[in-house]
C-alpha cells in the first residue's frame, strides 16, 4: 500500500487528506481493522517511536497511552504490586504477572485514567491475549504494534462494533533521516531527532548527592524518552517503571511541573486505602468511576461526597479524603524521578518537585540560573544530572 486516503484531516473541513511516503515507496504499515483517521495516525506514529525506543533502551516490553499527540503515560513491563493492581483496576486479569507487555499497558493506562479515555495505544511487542483483554474493556480509539497473536486480534476486532482501529507496523522500518512538514504553504525541513537516550546520558551529576541507583536511571530514561515524544514545553515524573505524571504543551515550565506533579500526586493517592475502598454502586460505568475518583481526590467541580451526589455513585456516603490526610500520605512518597525537556530556569520547579517526592532530576542544564537550581536541589538532598540535550517536540 503506497497511500491511504483519510476521511478528513485534523478537522472535518480539512479535505482531501491522505498518508503516503514522500519517495513513493510502500507504507510500513498494514491496517488490519477499522479505518484510522489523521489524528489517529499522528498518535500512532509518534507513540510507536516512543515504545520502540523505550524497549531498545531498557530491554523491557513497553507500552504507552496517547491522546492528542502526547503520551498520558509510558511504562515498561514491571510487575504490579497488589495495591497497584487494585488502583489500576486489573486485579481481576488472569495471567497478568506472566505477561510483561500486559503489565506495561496496565501501568500506562492506569496512570492518568481521565486523560487516557479514548486513547491510542502503542505496544513494543506482539500483542498477546492478556494485553488484549485489558484493552477490550477500555474506551480506546486504536492500537499500533509489530504484530498480534490470533487470539488477541480476534478479541480486539470485537471492539467498537467491529470498527476498532488495528494497525500493524513493520518493526524494521527505518525512516528517512530528513523530516519535512508544511505550515502556511511553507515547507520546513530538519534532521530527525535520532538522539539516543540511555544510561550513559546520566553521567554528569552536578549535585552534591552523587547516588544514582539503577532504578532511578531506568525511571529517568523512561521520563526523557516520554518527553522526546511529548508536545513541548514538557515535564515528566516517573516512578517504579512508568511515567506517573506528564505536563505537556505549557508555555511556562513551572506550569508544566505543577501539572505533572498534580497528576503524579493523583496517581499516588489512587493507592490510598480510602480511595481503594470507595463503595461504588454495582454497574457504575468505568469512565464515570474514574471521574468520581478524580473528583474525590482533587475536589473538582462536583463534591461527590455531598448529600444528593453520593447517592448517584456509592452504596453509602464515604468519608472525604481530607487535605491533611492527602498531604500526610504524599509526605511518605520518595524516590520519584523527574525529567524536563529543557533547562529549569528557576528553583521553583525543584520546590514543586520536592512536594511530590522527587529525589532524582535529569535536565539539559545551560540556564544562567543553573547554580540556583542546583542549590535548591542540594537543600533537599536530590541527585541532579545535566544531560546537555534539549528534547523539544512540536
Amino acid at each position: 500500500m503506497k497511500e491511504f486516503e483519510l476521511k478528513y484531516g485534523c478537522n472535518p473541513n480539512q479535505k482531501p487528506s491522505k498518508i503516503y511516503m514522500h519517495d513513493g515507496s510502500e507504507l510500513p504499515i498494514e491496517i488490519l481493522n477499522g479505518k484510522p483517521g489523521y489524528i489517529n495516525f499522528l498518535d500512532a506514529f509518534n507513540s510507536w517511536q516512543l515504545v520502540k525506543e523505550l524497549k531498545e533502551a531498557t530491554g523491557l516490553p513497553s507500552a504507552t497511552s496517547f491522546k492528542h499527540v502526547s503520551p498520558t503515560s509510558a511504562a515498561v513491563g514491571v510487575k504490579l504490586s497488589d495495591t497497584l493492581k487494585r488502583a489500576c483496576f486489573v486485579d481481576d486479569i488472569e495471567g497478568l504477572d506472566e505477561s510483561a507487555l500486559a503489565c506495561a499497558y496496565a501501568r500506562a493506562r492506569g496512570t492518568d485514567r481521565m486523560s487516557s479515555f479514548g486513547d491510542w495505544i502503542a505496544l513494543s511487542d506482539v500483542c498477546d491475549k492478556t494485553t488484549a483483554l485489558i484493552i477490550k474493556r477500555e474506551i480506546s480509539d486504536g492500537i499500533i504494534a509489530p504484530g498480534y497473536t490470533d487470539e488477541a486480534l480476534e478479541i480486539l476486532k470485537t471492539k467498537k462494533k467491529g470498527n476498532y482501529n488495528i494497525v500493524k507496523v513493520d518493526p524494521d522500518f527505518t525512516p528517512d533521516p530528513i523530516e519535512r512538514k508544511q505550515v502556511y504553504g511553507i515547507t520546513f525541513e530538519q534532521g530527525r531527532n535520532n538522539f539516543k537516550i540511555d544510561s550513559e546520558l546520566f553521567s554528569n551529576v552536578v549535585s552534591k548527592n552523587k547516588d544514582l541507583p539503577p532504578e532511578a536511571i531506568r525511571d529517568l530514561t523512561i521520563a526523557l524518552i516520554t518527553l522526546k515524544y511529548t508536545q513541548s514545553n514538557s515535564v515528566c515524573f516517573a516512578y517504579d517503571g512508568q511515567a506517573i505524571g506528564v505536563g505537556a504543551g505549557q508555555q511556562s515550565r513551572i506550569h508544566c511541573t505543577r501539572l505533572a506533579g498534580t497528576k503524579a500526586d493523583t496517581w499516588h493517592l489512587r493507592q490510598h486505602e480510602k480511595v481503594l475502598s470507595l463503595p461504588f454502586l454495582p454497574g457504575i460505568a468505568r469512565p464515570d468511576r474514574d471521574n468520581v475518583i478524580d473528583g474525590y481526590i482533587n475536589k473538582n467541580e462536583e463534591d461527590v461526597c455531598a448529600d444528593g451526589n453520593w447517592q448517584k455513585y456509592f452504596t453509602s456516603r464515604p468519608e472525604p479524603l481530607t487535605a491533611e490526610e492527602a498531604r500526610a500520605y504524599l509526605d511518605t512518597v520518595s524516590g520519584v524521578s523527574l525529567g524536563s525537556d529543557a533547562f529549569f530556569p528557576f528553583g521553583d520547579n525543584i520546590e514543586r518537585a520536592k512536594r511530590s517526592g522527587v529525589a532524582y532530576v535529569a535536565e539539559p542544564g545551560g540556564s544562567v540560573r543553573d547554580d540556583a537550581v542546583i542549590e535548591t536541589a542540594d537543600k533537599y538532598g536530590m541527585c541532579v544530572t545535566f544531560t546537555g540535550m534539549r528534547l523539544f517536540h512540536h
